[in-house]
């Protein structure tokens, strides 16, 4: 159901003065592990929009590190949908990701010594350790709702496993609470200790978790604002408990927007085979056609077409 436009408006209007001043920096950062949906767009349109209005820039990001999901065809395809759209990234473009597929900056397969020199500073103090436990482990440990986060109970934290043992670490959190303030929701607290408990930075196949490379990427790209969906609000608080024992001192800003859902509540995904971009447009749909139909299911207007160079219109 869109928003009340007095609901909107009452968070659009704030953006002015709650948003960095000067030259400040977003990104829009998608996994290609799929073809782009309606979701996608709608957070590219605030990415887009709220970046544009109030003197942002925006990165492009492949979040890639997930090799066992991701592929080359549907990086391509979310490379041509944002051409199609209009949607012109300001740092590490379109064209940069085709001409550099090997040692891209801001495609995070690339990216294994960065990650590692960042586990290695947070082991330098002692809380990084070795973890068997499996998801599956986990949920058959702790007592939890279905569809709830199952808190690691520390379970092997004392055991000193070795790479031999297992390719995964967590990083032990010290139980504090984090409070911020989101752009949209208002002030938000959380303790990711009591949330999730330590936190998994690699995997057992050795990959670099997404919370881990997220908060790694967004320091080295000097990300000041991190516009992204309500799906994400629970990670907030681990993420900047991270990026403090990782020595950044000023955390980003955070703004979590609605999510386009199915009656049922769920949210749209890959997973599910949602309808792609890559349909529509296969189906004669047009970019200012699209545009405006993820305004009006986000609840940014009535629209029945939109360009991109109008979405900065929506966030002012």
């Amino acid at each position: 159901m869109p928003t009340p436009a007095s609901l909107r408006t009452q968070w659009i209007s704030t953006l002015e003065n709650a948003l960095p001043e000067g030259d400040w920096r977003t990104r829009f950062a998608p996994a290609p592990t799929g073809f782009l949906h309606l979701g996608h767009l709608v957070n590219a349109m605030h990415v887009w929009g709220i970046a544009r209005a109030h003197g942002g820039r925006v990165l492009l990001r492949l979040e890639d590190h997930d090799r066992t999901r991701c592929r080359p065809e549907y990086e391509q395809a979310l490379l041509d949908d944002l051409e199609w759209l209009g949607l012109t990234p300001d740092t590490f473009d379109t064209t940069s990701f085709r001409n550099n597929l090997v040692s891209h900056d801001a495609r995070q397969s690339n990216q294994h010594m960065r990650y590692a020199a960042a586990l290695q500073q947070l082991a330098a103090h002692g809380i990084v350790y070795g973890c068997r436990c499996t998801r599956k482990d986990i949920a058959q440990q702790v007592p939890h709702s279905a569809g709830t986060e199952a808190r690691y109970p520390g379970t092997c934290r004392a055991l000193q496993l070795s790479d031999t043992d297992t390719y995964a670490k967590r990083v032990q959190l010290e139980t504090r609470a984090f409070h911020f303030h989101d752009l949209r929701l208002g002030a938000i607290g959380q303790t990711p200790a009591d949330q999730c408990g330590d936190l998994l930075v690699r995997d057992r196949h050795a990959q670099w978790t997404y919370q881990f490379a997220v908060v790694v990427d967004d320091m080295t790209h000097g990300v000041d604002v991190v516009i992204r969906g309500e799906d994400l609000l629970e990670s907030t608080g681990r993420q900047l408990q991270l990026s403090e024992l990782l020595g950044r001192t000023t955390p980003p800003r955070f703004l979590h927007h609605t999510l386009l859902v199915h009656p049922d509540g769920s949210k749209l995904s890959k997973a599910t085979h949602d309808t792609s971009l890559r349909d529509m447009r296969t189906a004669g749909a047009r970019p200012d056609e699209l545009l405006g139909l993820a305004a009006r299911r986000a609840g940014l207007g009535d629209m029945q077409r939109l360009s991109a160079a109008d979405i900065p219109s929506l966030f002012v």
